[in-house]
Parts: C-alpha cells; structure tokens; sequence
C-alpha cells in the first residue's frame, strides 16, 4: 500500500510537469540575473526536521549577496536559508533567526558547502570545501516545518515566491542532498549525494523561468 501511494504521489508531480532525474555529473545553470528563474525540490518525504544536514556545490561570479538554498514554510519564510552576504561571508537561518560564518575564499572559485544543525544542542557546523568553518548556536529546541517549499536560485520572500531579482542566483549549482539527520561532517566525501530528503541521484523537481541543465564541465 505505501509504494502504492508513492507511486499516487510521484505521477501527480510528474503530471504537474515535475521531473524526477539521475542527476550525476549534471548541474542547474542560471545564466542571468532575474526575478522568475528557479527550481522547486520535491522533498521524498516530508516530515518535520530537528536535525538535518545540507550539502551543495556551487560556482558563481557574483560579489553581491544572494540566495543558494531556501527552505520556506506558510508561517515561516526562512525556516532554513542558506544565503551568501558577500564572497566568504554565509548566513545560516533557522526559524528566521540567523548566524554568519565566515571564511577566507577566491572570489571565482567552485565551492563545497555543508551545513549540520541539531535541534537538541542548536548547534550548527558549516564545512566549506571539506574544511570546518566554525560552530553555532542557533534555535536549540526548534522544529521545521514539515510542509515546506524548497528552492533553488531565490530567496522566498513569502511562501513559493515573491523573488527579489537583486538576490537571485546567477552561475551553476549541483550535488544538492538533505538528509534528516546530522552526517559527521568530517567524513562527508565530496562526491556523496544521497541524502533521503533530497537526493541528486533520484531528484524530483520543476525548472522554472531561464534555468538549463547541462553535463557539468
């Protein structure tokens, strides 16, 4: 009965013109700055979240602040944002509360990010290629939200939208998995990406506005 109605489920988003991909050796390209492009996540399955882990892979050109990851609930925009402020500055928020790492990068190279919270120490890590970054404390005791839109390219101004094109993403994202609990950072090899909220090898998603996907160079 329970693949029966993953199966309900799956057809519904395909019919709704999601796409679910292997997408190894694949990445998102959004090739200009705008207030439409983006790429909506289908999580595989949707539960509130009092730990996860996040990993992503990303290159860019920007020295402006903008959105990588947006993880927004109807009562909470920012229920989990990862968002860069300026080239080595990242901003994790959790419940629209938010701790700034810092970290010394080239201002054009490709970069690794991981990021780790538990709800019951509020402790966040962040790893920036493979490299601790630093621990803090953030929301000890809190819970996402388990019906969540989760996007790619944007921050989520309100529930599924209201995109400020001076935010927007422009360059390539890749390897993106969540996972519902913490995964030793430390051990995070650089090509794992099989998380079981999101994961790159079976991810559904929707494309949406100038976005391509295209065999990574």
């Amino acid at each position: 009965m329970e693949k029966l109605l993953l199966g309900v489920l799956l057809l519904t988003f395909l019919s709704e013109g999601m796409t679910q991909k292997d997408l190894r050796g694949k990445v998102f390209i959004f090739p200009k700055e705008s207030n439409k492009a983006h790429v909506s996540l289908i999580p595989r399955v949707k539960k509130p979240l009092k730990s996860f882990t996040l990993c992503l892979k990303a290159s860019t050109d920007l020295t402006r602040s903008y959105s990588l990851f947006s993880y927004s609930t109807r009562s909470t925009d920012n229920e989990l944002l990862l968002f860069v402020n300026k080239v080595g500055e990242y901003k994790l928020y959790i419940g629209n509360t938010g701790v700034t790492f810092k970290v010394s990068l080239s201002p054009y190279a490709s970069i690794h990010l991981c990021v780790s919270w538990k709800s019951a120490s509020g402790i966040a890590e962040l790893r920036v290629n493979g490299k601790p970054v630093g621990r803090k404390r953030l929301r000890k005791g809190y819970s996402l939200g388990a019906e969540a839109s989760i996007i790619l390219g944007h921050e989520q101004h309100s529930f599924g939208g209201r995109f400020d094109a001076k935010q927007s993403f422009v360059g390539k994202i890749w390897d993106v998995s969540l996972w519902d609990h913490v995964v030793p950072l430390k051990n995070m090899c650089s090509s794992c990406y099989n998380g079981n909220i999101l994961n790159w090898r079976a991810l559904t998603y929707k494309a949406r506005g100038y976005v391509v996907v295209k065999p990574k160079l």
